[in-house]
This record gives structure tokens, C-alpha cells and sequence, in this order.
């Protein structure tokens, strides 16, 4: 007999439905349609009666109850259970069940509660009253509308929870211990729930607990049963608290803080004698009684709290083997409070007294256990920590970061004693933590750019990646699973690109004045610009502090001056701005930082009161504030400098927690005490230990002349003796152990520490962070690929080269996204010249390679803007394949020929004849079949000779796979599509191409060279064809190497003829486009003009051909006259060219005919170019006359052009004296062609001659010009050709006689037509006596020894000609002093030498007599109508 007695286990009658489903929603559900409480109050009152019946039927079949039921007439001896039972039964179907909700509850509860709290009763008569209470509360029955539903409530916990049964056998035991747990359980999920007051929850979870505390030495299933039920209460009281107000009341639950560095667990008691853990509730509280909600929640978690420091009130260690610790209570701890952190979830933060264990009380107990050699223990810690983190890492910055320092990092790399498992479970917690989506950005944001905290960010990414190499030992699952988290990471900054705006570049952030570092502020942080300044400023002091500290361990005095040169630190140092420097900033060499504010300087003592300043010691105690303050530098050794240093401390010690210590010294005198202390306890040369009382003594009289506490002197005593000050620095430790002063310390600072910052789906910081990772990370993924085996290794790091990718190109970071390219290319095995026999088939087996070029060209497709030195191992990996046959067709192909004539066309532009591959027949020697589908055919034809063996199966299963590798590339787009490459990339791209090409050599090359050689000027052209809108980008660096080749080479061969045809090609396709780059282009041409002669005549006749269809395509966009230079040259060369004179003379005779294409800039060059084709003997004579022809008519355009000019203003005179002169040049080029031994091309060219100088009537020709024609080309024509009559043979220039008649006929019609302006002229004489001259030697010249008859007929009626019309105009006449001299006179002076007679014929008459002169005159005029006869 007595209350609840927890013994031994064994009971199966008990219903598991609650237990065994594992349901985890709390919230209650409706009852089913045909349930009875959604049938009529009479089916509940038959529910109940059936209730009773039953207990009373259990009852009957105990002696003790049975015994009262002897005879009918024995009702009087009934027992009070019975007859409440009897009496509930008669009232039941008396009561109006139609109003069941009316009915107090209390009514039909009160007899099984009654049965309940008896100690008469057994275990069979509890347990099933147990059960019919159980099914009461199951059905709902009642709920919270229903009438004093609050008091029945209370009454069930109260009964259940005060149990009393008499204990017959264990196995019945345990079944009313199951009944009470689910009673219990039934309570907190009733509907009536919500009515239990604080206290009811508190005893409820009281007594669940006291029966899981002692089903330890009962049967398993109580224990899992009773730890089930716990774990349910908790979720459904968690549950409610996003629902419940958040207002708590002061009065509420008094919970001690750690406040002065004592460890106080509140109202968790646990008695000597017993282990139980009773959690203790204050009595006689008002919210005790109010319906429950967060006091109770709070008192429920503080005592779950309490139960994790078990463990160190039984005085164990949570690092002692997992033999010696029982590890059960905590985790059990540790899973019931994961719950409720799961339900409460952010709701948490609206209630202080919550968050304030959380952050405390928990987080200190998290990071204790999270050193268990446990894996249950320390995943089960892991796991709380990510929950807090996903709900409230607003409020536990500290705390996230010091688990991450001092637990995570810790065991991950096993350094630090750490097993495997922790290791694993440590590694895999990382993993989880990388997967969210913000993890990563917000350590950076908080705690990496925050001067007081460390670079967690930085210390996972360089520990993910360290781990995930495989240093001299192959992959592991560690390895992998570092690679995972290495990979989450960067896959998280990836996809916060996808919702971002393009990235625009950041300038380099600089401080420009002196500003206290540790005063920077963020105004808004709710505002991501003003808290994106923030964090980069912070982050670029951060790093600038961390070298200035570098130089401050090598040299004090220049890493002072570093940080004064950085505006870190004032031009004239003052002791705060030094004191703050050593305060925060860290990796100070502490021994260095003692020395120095040890020093006996003024400055350095008053850096060292302004940094002891720096400590918050409020309300805390003496040994925690002396610990932290020595942690932060070593205490030197000399006494006096640690006299002046606790001096600082207990000045600073005494102002802030004066509490018990009357003045400073009495702070001084102690903590000098505790310094002797620590070194008596804990220095091994030590051997007699001061004791607690030598202390004790030591210490009187020193608190201003009375004792300190001998308690207080006892707690610092012990808390010595139990934790070592530690005075210098242990170099071994990377990450600190959490002390408990440290832990102090963190709580103050999360207080004071600056708000969290919440990072969203923008990249704002991903820039700095991948600059800080990318190295390693590209590191240890290509090495997990190196060393993979596992296709979904494979896979994941192909994963993580693309997320890599793709972060570098958004970001800008070029030569990250180089090495990516170059490290891959590496894994292609293209690069790898010692290849298998068979290349194709190795390639097509090794899925590593296949996947490393895949991944290659995906990222040269997807982000080449942003490639750089990587295009060259790009380009190997395509100069291999193509050596193999295995590019596709059309990767050097332009592909814009169809579909920019297409468009050309529908915008209005005159379709341009593209030069085609087809359009260039090929000199050298035939390229070898190339292309898979050739491979293949190679594969599988037979040779006759030598004869193959047929293929295997593995090996077209290999080709196969090969092929679908290659077509996945898209190498060809990388060409096609370069006119969407940024510039910067694209001309890279064209330097990898020159680069892999070599230089060219002026000796024959290796067949491999040149074919490489040639395939890389392919590529070449083709991206420049692609970019004419960027030409300008490109065109020096193509033009130049295409000089190059065209320079080296003395013999044909097939790079020179691609270079010169492309160089061609080229200017063809982009002059329409790039009229601004025309005379650059076409000054390219003159490349041609330097082949050596081999070359060019080797090619000559192609090369005409691609000239002529760019005249004719591009005459109208040719407008320079250094273009127009550069098409005549290659044109005249044409002239003297056998296969290629026809074709050059076709496109000079596209310009000039009609002169449709003539202009003032290339009029003399044609006329040049058609000098040289007249002169040529290549061809029918036909082809020279044509020439002559196309000069002559070449006066229509001079004529048009001085029409056009009239209108020119200033400038028209410059523009007429241009046109004289191309007259001319004309007329003196036509000259030089009279002089030909032809005798056709010679009197065409007279022909030709006579009529440029007639046919000017529209050119506006002075005087001087015709005279200057007479002397330069008339008179010199006349003189050549009589000296080619007299010197050369017949043989050469057959015909003379009639050439030269020609000429003097040219003279005299010349001469006739301009006399009348010529005569003006004050060196007509001159003139005249020329043409005399000219006569004279003619008539006289002596042709095939003898001379001419014709001549000597011809000249004098020329000359009689001339002289009538000269005597008819008055211009020869007697006694005329025209030019100085007798014309008169000097004219019949030379006459008389060879024609005499010609002046009694034309001046017969009187010549004094005025009338004469008019007969004369009359007879002139009909004279001159003869000469014309003669003359035609």
C-alpha cells in the first residue's frame, strides 16, 4: 500500500495505441461521425455505465470487495467507493442528456477518481479505473465549453498524479504505471487541455518524469513507454507556444542566472540519498493557478536543462569514456529539448526568460557535451544547435560562433584527440549547416567581418577543403563528405546569382582619414547598402589589423607605423587608439603585448589603463575578472611590471564591482594573492600545496585593515585550485576550450556586440567570399576528381566546377575561372601526349575524361566573356581532337555566310558574293579525311595490304560514346557564337589561337605543324568574320599574324595560301560593314604585294579571281585613295601574268567602264593600272587597245567632275587644278603608249591621245596647261618617235611612216585648235618655232635609209594649213613683234631652210596695202576650208 511506488517491471494489459503509432501531432482531433460523443448525451451515459460496470465487476472479484455484497440486506456495508459507483450508476440516466455540456464533468469523474486515490484499492481496480478515465478523456466527452470543465481537469491530475494502490505483483505494477502515463498524456492532449493551470502542467511532467527516473529497473517496455510519454508532453506543451501571449510576468518563475561566474541551477535539487531529479515548484504563486502557459513552459525547460548537468554535479566529465558515462539521461535530455525548440521554433524569442536559457543555460550545456566522446551524444547536440540556428540566430551570435571555434572545428580535425566517429558526426553537422541557404554568407557578414569575433567563415571553408584532400591514402567518406559541404556552399552562392542583377564592379575600399576603427557604426542594418559599407569596411579593417599585427610581432615600432599609414591608428598615437589595437585585434604575439603594457613609458601606462578600460568586471567575480583580463596577453616575468599591470586591473576591478572589497589595494593585495596561488597549485616544482587555510591567513586584515568572507576567500580558494590561471599562451591550442570565465565574458559581449545580420537570396558579399575560397576549393574538388572511382563522385564534382563557373563569371573573377579551365583540362587527358595506341577507344572508356571535357566546353560555352589565359588549354584540347579526326565540320566555318547574305538582303543591302570555302580551290595537298564518321570508316574498311582485324564490340560501344561526347561540346560554338564574347575575352581568344598556331617557319615544317598551323588560322578567321562589329578589337592582332606567315614564307604551301586568301576574304566581308576600317583593311592587302615571288605566282591567278569579286562587290565602299592604290597595284601585277591578266583586266575594266567606279581618288591609279595593261604583250593586242579606250573615254568623268565643282565656292579652284593635273597625267601616260612597238597599240594610243586633248571643251584648262602639254607630251612624243624611226630596226617597230604622218597630222590639229589661246601667250614664239622645229626634222627624217615621200607631201600642206589660218587671224603678219621677237621674221627664217615656197603661196598679194590684206583675208578663209580637206 501507499502512493506511486516506481519498482519492477513486467504488465502487458495496457493499451499502446498511443505509444505505439508514435504520433506527434499534438493538436486534437475531432471525433469520428458515429463516435459517442457525437451521438446523443443518452449514448454517453450508457458509455459511462458500462465504465462503471466494469470497475465494479473488477472489484467483485477481489475477497476484500466481495465480501460486502454477502446478502441483498448488507447495502449498509458498502464501501464509500462502492457507493459512489452504485450512486453514479442510479443518477446517470436521470440527468437531461440532451444538455450534456451542462453537466459538471466533476459528477461522473469523482467516483473513478475516488477508486484512484484510494490505498485500499489494487493494482487490477486502479487500472481500470485508470482505463475508464483514460477512455473518458479519449473521447472527448467533455472539452473546454463544457460546464466547471476546469475543476475537472485539476481533479483528474490531482487523483492521477497522487496514485495510491496496493502493489500484489510487478507485472500489474507496471501496468498501472502505463495507465498513469497514458491518463497523463490523454490530459495534455484533451481539448480540455487548455484549462490545466502552471502547476498542473509542472506535476504532470513531474510524475512522468519520477516514472521514467525509476523504469530503470522495471521491464523495457515501461521504460520505453514512460520515455515515449515524456518526450509526447513535452512536444504538446511546446506545441502551444506559438499560440500563448508573450507577455511574461515578473513574478513568475525566479530562475538564477550565471551573473558573477558561480554555477547556479535554480530549483533543480538532487537530494544525497536519492538520484530522482524532482523539479520543485514555488507555492503559493498566483500564476500557478492561471490556465498554463509560459511560466510552466519556462520551469519545464529550465528543469530539461537542469538534467544535462547531472553529469558534473556527480562530478564525471563529459569527455570520460562512453563506458563510464551513462549517456541515457542526456540524451534523453537532449532529444526532449530539440522538440521543444522544433515546436517553439522563432516564437521562442518573444518571451525573454526562454531566450535567456536558451542563450545561457543551454548553449553552456551544449557546448560541454558537444565534447562528448559520444557520436549519439554530440549528433543529438549538432542537431539542437541547427534548430537554433534556423530560429534564433538573431539572438545567439556569440554562442554560434564559439560552438563553431570551440566544438566543430575542434573535432573535425582531429588534432585534438577526437575519434573518428566525432569527427564524422562533426564533419556531417558542417555538411547540414553548409546546406542552408544563408549559413556561409552570414558568418561572413558577422562574424568574419566583425573585428571581435573570428573568421569562422574562413576557418570552415579551409577546413572543408583540407579535409576533403586525400593526403597519401585513397578517398574516404570523410573525404566525400567534406567535398559535399565544400560543394553545398558554393552551390548556395550559385543559386543566389539566379535572382540577382547583373554585378556591377566594386572600387577597392580604402580609408582615406584616420577614424577610431572600433567606433565604426552601421546607421540602418534593416537597409542592405548601408549594412553591405558596413561589413567591407569592417571586414577591410579586420584585415588590415591582422597584417599590421604580423608586422607588430616582427617589429613593435613598424607595425605601429603600418596601421598609422593605413589610417588604423591616429598620425600622433594616443594610448586609447593602442590599447583598442591590442584589445581586438587578433594574432598579437602576447608576450610582446605583456611586455609592452608592462612598460614602465608614461605612454605605455596610460595604454595599459585605457586597455584594462576596455574589460567589463561588472558584478563579476575576482578570479573569473583576473582570468579574463591575463588571457589577453602574457603577464611578463620582472615584478615590477606586474606590479603596474594588476595595478591597472584592480583600479578598473574596484570601480566596477566594488561589492565586498573596501578599496583598490585591498582588489590589488587579493588579486596578487591569487597570482601566488595559482603559480603554489599548479607549478609541479612546487611540492608542499598552500592550503585553504594558509590562504585564508595569508589574506587577513587586507579589505582596509578587516577580513574578507571567509567564504568568499573559500569559493576563490577552490575555483584556483579547480581551474588553472592560465599566464601564458599555450602555442599547441588552435581553438580554445570554453572556460567558464570565457563563457561570462561571451554572454557580456553578446549583449553589447552588434546586431545579427540576416542575409536574403543576394549575393552581396558572395564576391569577397569566393575570392576567399575559390583557391582551395578549385584545389580539393579537382583533387576528389583525380582520385574518384564512383561515377556519382564524378558527378558531384562536376557539380561543383560548373557552381564554380558560374560564381566567377557573375562575380568578375577572370583568373579564378582561368585556373578552373586549366585544372580541368588536365582530367580531358587530350593534353596527355602519350596516349593509348588506339586514343579514340582510351577516350571513350574513360568516363572521367569524357565528363572533364564536357564540363570544359559547357563552361567555354556558358561563360567565355570571362575566360582569359584559360582559351589557350582550351585550344589544346581542340588542336588534339582535331589531330584525331574527331571535330565536327563546321567548327571552322564562320557560319554567317547564308544567313548574313539572308539578312543582308531583306534590310535592302545588294547580296554580297561571300567567298566560300568552294570558292578556293586548294593548292597544296588534299587533307586526309578527318571527322568521327571518317574514324569510323577507317575503323571498319579493310586494307588490302595490311590487313586489320574487324572491331570488338567494346571498341564501337567506345567510339560511340565518344561521338555523343563530342557532340555534346558544341565546339563549334564556341566560334559561331565568339560575336557574343566579351572584348576583353574574344581578343584572348585570338591570341590563344596565334599562340597555338607557332611561328610560322621559313623552312618546311612537319605535316602536323602546318595542318595545326592552318586549322588555328581557320579558327582565326572564322571569329574575326563573326565579330565585325568589333573589328577593331581584333584586326591589328589578326593583321599581324597573318604578316607574319605571309613574311616567312619563300615556297607555297597551305598556311600561306589560307593566310592570304583569308586576309582576302576578310576584307571582302567586312568592307561593306566597316567603311571607317576600309583602308586599313584594304592596306592589309598590300600583304600580297610582299609574297615572295613563288608564292605569288603560284597563287596569282586565285588571288585575282578573290580581288575581282571584291571590286565588284565593294567598289562603291572603297573611298580612300590608299585603298583604291592598294586593288590597282594588285591588279597591275595582273597585267604581265598569263593565267590572271584576263581576270585583273575584267575588274579594272568593272571600275573605268562608263566610269561608274572612277573617282578622284583612284582616277590616276587606274590610268596607271591601264598604262601597264596597254603596255603588256600578255594577250591579244585586242586587250591593249581596250585599255587605250578606257583611258580615253576617262575625259567623260574629268569633264562631269569640273561641271560638278562650279558650285564649290573656295575650294573650287584646289579642285580644278586637281582635275588638270589627272588631264595631264592622262595625256602624259598616253604619251608613253605611243611610243609602243605595236604598230596597232601605238596609233590607237594617237588616236587615244588626239582625242583627250580635243575632247575638253568641259575642262577648264588654262593656257599654261596646254602649253605645258606641248612641251611635256606633244613635243616629246614627236621627238621619241622620230628618234625610234631613225634608230630602230623595222623588225621592232614596223610601220613608222604612218605613225609618224599620225603624229604630225596630231600636231597640226592640236595646234590649230588652241592657237587662238595660245597666241596670247607672251612664249608663243617659242611654241611656234617648236612646232617649226618639229616640221623640219620630219620633213627631212630619212625612213629605211631614204626619205619619205609621204612626209615630205604631208608636212608642207600641214604647215600651209596652219599658216593660212595664223595670217587669217592676224596673228603672222609682217612686221608682228608678237613674244618679243619678229614672228614674222624668225617664222619665214626657218621656212626658207625647208619649205620656202610656202610664202609666195599663202602671202602672194601686197602686203602693205590694207585692201590686199582683206583679199588676202578672203582667200585665207576658203584656204582653210582646203587644209581641212587635206587634213581629213
Amino acid at each position: 500500500m501507499g502512493r506511486l511506488r516506481l519498482q519492477n517491471p513486467g504488465i502487458n494489459p495496457i493499451d499502446e495505441e498511443s505509444f505505439a503509432d508514435g504520433d506527434t501531432d499534438q493538436t486534437p482531433k475531432d471525433p469520428p461521425a458515429n463516435s459517442p460523443c457525437s451521438s446523443s448525451g443518452h449514448a454517453l451515459a450508457c458509455m459511462i455505465n458500462s465504465e462503471v460496470s466494469a470497475v465494479l465487476a473488477v472489484m467483485r472479484r477481489n475477497v476484500r470487495w466481495s465480501g460486502r455484497y454477502a446478502s441483498a440486506a448488507d447495502d449498509y456495508l458498502d464501501h464509500s467507493l462502492i457507493q459512489s459507483l452504485k450512486s453514479l450508476r442510479r443518477q446517470l440516466f436521470s440527468w437531461d442528456t440532451s444538455r450534456w455540456s451542462s453537466i459538471d464533468p466533476i459528477l461522473y469523474l469523482r467516483p473513478f477518481l475516488d477508486v484512484i486515490r484510494s490505498d485500499e484499492t489494487g493494482a487490477p481496480i486502479t487500472g481500470v479505473a485508470l482505463s475508464s478515465v483514460h477512455k473518458i478523456l479519449t473521447l472527448e466527452v467533455f472539452d473546454a465549453r463544457t460546464a466547471h470543465v476546469d475543476d475537472a481537469m485539476h481533479a483528474v491530475v490531482d487523483a492521477v498524479t497522487s496514485c495510491r494502490f496496493e502493489v500484489t505483483d510487478p507485472s500489474s505494477e507496471e501496468a498501472v504505471l502505463m495507465k498513469i502515463l497514458q491518463v497523463l498524456l490523454a490530459c495534455m492532449k484533451s481539448r480540455a487541455s487548455m484549462v490545466l493551470s502552471n502547476q498542473h502542467v509542472c506535476t504532470i511532467v513531474n510524475t512522468c518524469f519520477r516514472v521514467v527516473n525509476q523504469a530503470g529497473t522495471k521491464g523495457e517496455l515501461l521504460q520505453r513507454i514512460s520515455r515515449n510519454t515524456m518526450h509526447e508532453l513535452v512536444r504538446c506543451i511546446f506545441l502551444r507556444l506559438p499560440e500563448v501571449a508573450g507577455v511574461e510576468k515578473n513574478q513568475a518563475f525566479g530562475m538564477s542566472q550565471m551573473e558573477n561566474g558561480n554555477w547556479n541551477y535554480g530549483s533543480l535539487a538532487v537530494p544525497a540519498d536519492d538520484t530522482t531529479v524532482r523539479l520543485e515548484m514555488p507555492n503559493g504563486m498566483k500564476l500557478m493557478v492561471e490556465p498554463y502557459g509560459i511560466p510552466c513552459m519556462v520551469e519545464i525547460f529550465h528543469f530539461l536543462c537542469s538534467l544535462l548537468n547531472i553529469v558534473e554535479q556527480i562530478g564525471m566529465s563529459p569527455r570520460t569514456s562512453p563506458m563510464a558515462l551513462d549517456e541515457d539521461v542526456p540524451l534523453f535530455a537532449l532529444g526532449m529539448i530539440n522538440s521543444a525548440i522544433e515546436l517553439g521554433g522563432s516564437s521562442i524569442r518573444k518571451h525573454p526568460k526562454l531566450l535567456a536559457l536558451i542563450q545561457d543555460e543551454l548553449f553552456r550545456n551544449l557546448m560541454q557535451f558537444g565534447l562528448s566522446m559520444s557520436p549519439l551524444i554530440l549528433s543529438t547536440v549538432c542537431s539542437i544547435v541547427l534548430n537554433l540556428y534556423c530560429h534564433l540566430r538573431i539572438e545567439l551570435k556569440l554562442q554560434i560562433e564559439a560552438f563553431f571555434s570551440c566544438v566543430i572545428l575542434r573535432l573535425a580535425q582531429g588534432k585534438y584527440g577526437a575519434s573518428f566517429h566525432q569527427q564524422e558526426v562533426a564533419m556531417e553537422a558542417l555538411v547540414d549547416f553548409c546546406r542552408q541557404k544563408t549559413f556561409m554568407a552570414e558568418m561572413y557578414a558577422n562574424l568574419d567581418c566583425d573585428i571581435t569575433c573570428s573568421n569562422v567563415f574562413e576557418d570552415l571553408a579551409n577546413l572543408l577543403s583540407r579535409s576533403a584532400f586525400p593526403v597519401n591514402c585513397p578517398l574516404s567518406t570523410m573525404h566525400i563528405l567534406s567535398l559535399e559541404g565544400l560543394i553545398a556552399v558554393i552551390q548556395r552562392m550559385a543559386d543566389r546569382i539566379n535572382n540577382a542583377p547583373p554585378r556591377s564592379q566594386q572600387s577597392p575600399l580604402e580609408l582615406d582619414e584616420y577614424t577610431p576603427f572600433w567606433t565604426v557604426k552601421c546607421e540602418n542594418y534593416s537597409d542592405p547598402e548601408q549594412w553591405l559599407k558596413f561589413v567591407r569596411c569592417k571586414k577591410y579593417i579586420k584585415r588590415r589589423l591582422m597584417i599590421g599585427a604580423d608586422h607588430f610581432n616582427r617589429d613593435p615600432k613598424k607595425g605601429l607605423e603600418f596601421l598609422q599609414g593605413n589610417h588604423l591608428l591616429p598620425e600622433k598615437l594616443d594610448p586609447q587608439s593602442v590599447a583598442c589595437f591590442f584589445r581586438y585585434t587578433a594574432g598579437l604575439d602576447k608576450n610582446l603585448v605583456g611586455d609592452f603594457l608592462g612598460n614602465h613609458d608614461d605612454f605605455c601606462v596610460q595604454v595599459l589603463h585605457e586597455f584594462a578600460g576596455t574589460f567589463d568586471f561588472q558584478d563579476m567575480n575576482l578570479d573569473t575578472a583576473l582570468r579574463l583580463f591575463l588571457e589577453t596577453f602574457r603577464l611578463p616575468g620582472e615584478s615590477q611590471k606586474i606590479q603596474r599591470v594588476l595595478e591597472a586591473f584592480s583600479e578598473r576591478y574596484y570601480e566596477q564591482s566594488p561589492h565586498i572589497l573596501a578599496n583598490k589595494d585591498a582588489a590589488l593585495l587579493l588579486s596578487y594573492s591569487l597570482i601566488m596561488l595559482n603559480t603554489d597549485q599548479h607549478n609541479v616544482q612546487v611540492k608542499k600545496k598552500m592550503t585553504e587555510e594558509d590562504f585564508i591567513r595569508n589574506n587577513r586584515h587586507i579589505n582596509g585593515g578587516n577580513d574578507l568572507p571567509r567564504e568568499y576567500l573559500s569559493e576563490l580558494y577552490h575555483s584556483i585550485c579547480k581551474n588553472e590561471i592560465r599566464t601564458t599562451p599555450d602555442p599547441g591550442i588552435g581553438f580554445p576550450e570554453m572556460s567558464p570565465s570565457r563563457w561570462i565574458d561571451l554572454l557580456r559581449k553578446s549583449k553589447k556586440t552588434t546586431p545579427y545580420i540576416v542575409c536574403d537570396s543576394l549575393p552581396y558579399l558572395d564576391h569577397d567570399m569566393f575570392a576567399i575560397m575559390s583557391g582551395p576549393t578549385i584545389a580539393a574538388i579537382s583533387v576528389v576528381f583525380d582520385y574518384a572511382e564512383h561515377e556519382d563522385v564524378f558527378l558531384a564534382c562536376v557539380d561543383g566546377f560548373l557552381a564554380v563557373a558560374k560564381i566567377s563569371a557573375y562575380h568578375h573573377l577572370e583568373d579564378v575561372l582561368d585556373d578552373l579551365v586549366v585544372s580541368l583540362c588536365k582530367f580531358t587527358t587530350l593534353l596527355n601526349a602519350s596516349m593509348a595506341e588506339e586514343p579514340v577507344t582510351a577516350f571513350g572508356d574513360d568516363t572521367k575524361a569524357r565528363l572533364a571535357t564536357e564540363t570544359v566546353f559547357i563552361i567555354a560555352n556558358t561563360y567565355g566573356d570571362h575566360i582569359r589565359t584559360g582559351w589557350r588549354n582550351i585550344l589544346d584540347c581542340i588542336l588534339r581532337l582535331h589531330k584525331l579526326g574527331l571535330l565536327p565540320a563546321r567548327v571552322a566555318s564562320d557560319a554567317a555566310d547564308d544567313t548574313e547574305l539572308l539578312a543582308d538582303t531583306t534590310h535592302g543591302k545588294p547580296a554580297l558574293n561571300s567567298l566560300a570555302t568552294s570558292h578556293i580551290p586548294s593548292m597544296g595537298t588534299p587533307r586526309r579525311s578527318s571527322g568521327l564518321m571518317g574514324r569510323f570508316s577507317q575503323l571498319l574498311s579493310l586494307d588490302t595490304e595490311e590487313p586489320r582485324t574487324q572491331p570488338t564490340e567494346q571498341q564501337l560501344a567506345a567510339h560511340q560514346r565518344t561521338l555523343q561526347t563530342i557532340q555534346k561540346c558544341h565546339i563549334d560554338s564556341i566560334f559561331t557564337e565568339s560575336k557574343f564574347l566579351h572584348a576583353d575575352s574574344l581578343l584572348q581568344l585570338a591570341r590563344a589561337l596565334i599562340w597555338a598556331a607557332g611561328r610560322p617557319q621559313k623552312v618546311t615544317s612537319s605535316p602536323d605543324d602546318e595542318d595545326t598551323a592552318v586549322f588555328c588560322l581557320e579558327l582565326l578567321i572564322a571569329i574575326t568574320l563573326n565579330n565585325r562589329d568589333r573589328i577593331f578589337h581584333l584586326w591589328q592582332t589578326v593583321y599581324e599574324h597573318i604578316a607574319n606567315i605571309v613574311q616567312s614564307t619563300v615556297m607555297p604551301s597551305a598556311l600561306v595560301e589560307k593566310a592570304v586568301f583569308g586576309i582576302l576574304r576578310i576584307c571582302q566581308r567586312l568592307l561593306p560593314y566597316k567603311e571607317n576600317l576600309a583602308d586599313e583593311l584594304l592596306r592589309s592587302l598590300q600583304l600580297v604585294l610582299k609574297l615572295d615571288a613563288r608564292v605569288a605566282d603560284a597563287y596569282c591567278e586565285n588571288i585575282t579571281q578573290e580581288v575581282s569579286r571584291l571590286v565588284k562587290a565593294n567598289a562603291t565602299h572603297i573611298k580612300s585613295q590608299m585603298g583604291w592604290k592598294t586593288i590597282t597595284s594588285l591588279l597591275s601585277i595582273t597585267a604581265r601574268h598569263t593565267e590572271a591578266s584576263e581576270v585583273g583586266f575584267e575588274a579594272l575594266t568593272f571600275i573605268m567602264s562608263e566610269g561608274s567606279h572612277l573617282s578622284p581618288a583612284n582616277y590616276l591609279l587606274c590610268i596607271e593600272a591601264s598604262r601597264q595593261f596597254a603596255e603588256s604583250r600578255v594577250g591579244h593586242t585586242d586587250r591593249s587597245t581596250h585599255a587605250l579606250d578606257l583611258m580615253a573615254e576617262s575625259t567623260i568623268c574629268l569633264v562631269r567632275w569640273s561641271q560638278e565643282i562650279k558650285d564649290a565656292g573656295d575650294e573650287a579652284e584646289n579642285l580644278s587644278e586637281g582635275i588638270r593635273d589627272m588631264w595631264l597625267k592622262l595625256v602624259q601616260a598616253l604619251k608613253r603608249l605611243t611610243l609602243d612597238q605595236r604598230e596597232e597599240v601605238r596609233n590607237h594610243a594617237l588616236s587615244s591621245l588626239q582625242k583627250c586633248l580635243s575632247g575638253v571643251d568641259g575642262i577648264c584648262l588654262l593656257p599654261a596647261s596646254w602649253l605645258h602639254s606641248f612641251e611635256s607630251v606633244i613635243f616629246m612624243m614627236l621627238d621619241d618617235l622620230l628618234e625610234i624611226a631613225q634608230s630602230q630596226s623595222q623588225k621592232d617597230y614596223r610601220n613608222m611612216e604612218g605613225t609618224l604622218m599620225h603624229a604630225m597630222k596630231l600636231l597640226s590639229r592640236i595646234f590649230l585648235q588652241l592657237l587662238q589661246e595660245l597666241s596670247g601667250l607672251s612664249s608663243f614664239c617659242k611654241l611656234w618655232l617648236g612646232v617649226l622645229s618639229r616640221m623640219e626634222k620630219y620633213i627631212k627624217v630619212k625612213v629605211r635609209g631614204k626619205r619619205s615621200e609621204k612626209l615630205q607631201e604631208l608636212v608642207p600642206e600641214l604647215l600651209k594649213n596652219m599658216l593660212l589660218v595664223m595670217k587669217s587671224k592676224g596673228i603672222l603678219a609682217k612686221r608682228s613683234t608678237i613674244g618679243g621677237d619678229s614672228l614674222w621674221e624668225l617664222t619665214w627664217l626657218h621656212l626658207n631652210n625647208f619649205a620656202p615656197f610656202l610664202q609666195s603661196e599663202v602671202f602672194a598679194g601686197e602686203l602693205e596695202q590694207d585692201s590686199g590684206n582683206h583679199a588676202q583675208s578672203d582667200g585665207s578663209h576658203s584656204a582653210v576650208e582646203d587644209g581641212g580637206q587635206v587634213e581629213g
